[in-house]
């Protein structure tokens, strides 16, 4: 079956670093703050290009008489790829925030956004802010808005790797600083931002705030999420993906994989090193592997590996 290697788009964000570089060995510019790698997306304005041979995701998408062998039987029908994966490296805090729900984001002409965070490094003050505290109604939020405490208002989890955090829309979230994060969402851009932190860009500017779209598409009734509790090898499952983890514990452990024509898998290296179909990669490489039924050979390379999974749901 094909493995493909992806070309990644990086993206500057104030709040960004250059940890992709020295976690992942990527090639970012020294000089920016790099805040994301696209690493699977079919956005009009950002498309990933499969290296072996330079078709992006889009054509193969596009392709409707081979869509399904592709990408697989449940692929749905949508005119783009419908998810989004990207890597994320939170040198600063992100701004507060909420995505759509999928009733809301045609009034404000945008696009539903249900995503989940795998947290692959953090630092021993990382955190995130998600969901609300107990008791937070709307008028106290819109107070904490007006008087610039609405931090106050968000629930607070200290981050470790491994740990993983499902963000239904409708929820408010921000990533604190300290996080390098591999994110898997619906395919959107669309973003409310309650409070950035009175932060100013390069040229003294302040980015947008969005209140009133906000506090139209905050769930009220969202207090003080846990991270996800896996099941065996499944980290997430929605009704937009599924995620799943792989651990090898010893060098030169084996397995093989059946594809069985129902999903694409999208793989990112985790941790260690693996030999894939004869191929190795390193940590921090993102592959897709088409759908046709075959075998797929895994193999660790080092005392510890870990392999993520992105499927359709089931």
């Amino acid at each position: 079956m094909p493995v493909y290697n992806l070309k990644p788009i990086f993206q500057e964000r104030i709040w960004g670093g250059q940890n992709l570089k020295s976690l992942f060995g990527r090639e970012i510019p020294a000089d920016k703050p790099i805040g994301e790698s696209w690493e699977l997306s079919d956005r009009p304005e950002a498309q990933t290009v499969l290296v072996e041979n330079g078709k992006t995701l889009h054509d193969l998408w596009a392709d409707a008489a081979n869509r399904k062998k592709i990408f697989g039987s449940a692929a749905p029908d949508s005119e783009r790829f419908p998810i989004l994966i990207k890597l994320l490296d939170a040198q600063d805090k992100l701004s507060l925030q909420v995505h759509p729900p999928a009733a809301l984001a045609p009034k404000f002409k945008g696009e539903p956004k249900t995503e989940m965070w795998y947290f692959l490094e953090t630092t021993p003050t990382a955190e995130i802010y998600v969901g609300l505290k107990k008791g937070v109604d709307r008028k106290k939020f819109e107070q904490a808005i007006a008087d610039k405490s609405v931090a106050d208002c968000f629930h607070v989890l200290k981050t470790s790797p491994g740990e993983a955090m499902f963000l239904p829309s409708g929820r408010v979230h921000a990533i604190g600083a300290g996080n390098v994060i591999l994110e898997i969402q619906q395919n959107s851009d669309t973003t409310f931002r309650v409070y950035d932190w009175d932060r100013v860009d390069a040229k003294g500017k302040p980015r947008d705030l969005h209140i009133s779209e906000s506090l139209e598409c905050i769930n009220f009734n969202d207090f003080e999420p846990t991270f996800a509790q896996p099941h065996a090898n499944r980290v997430v499952a929605c009704q937009y993906f599924a995620v799943n983890k792989v651990f090898f514990d010893e060098p030169n452990q084996s397995d093989e994989w059946q594809t069985d024509g129902r999903s694409f898998h999208f793989l990112f290296v985790s941790q260690g090193k693996f030999k894939i179909n004869g191929k190795e990669y390193p940590r921090g490489a993102s592959l897709f592997v088409s759908a046709e039924p075959d075998t797929l050979t895994v193999e660790s390379l080092e005392n510890f590996g870990e392999l993520v999974s992105v499927t359709w749901p089931e």
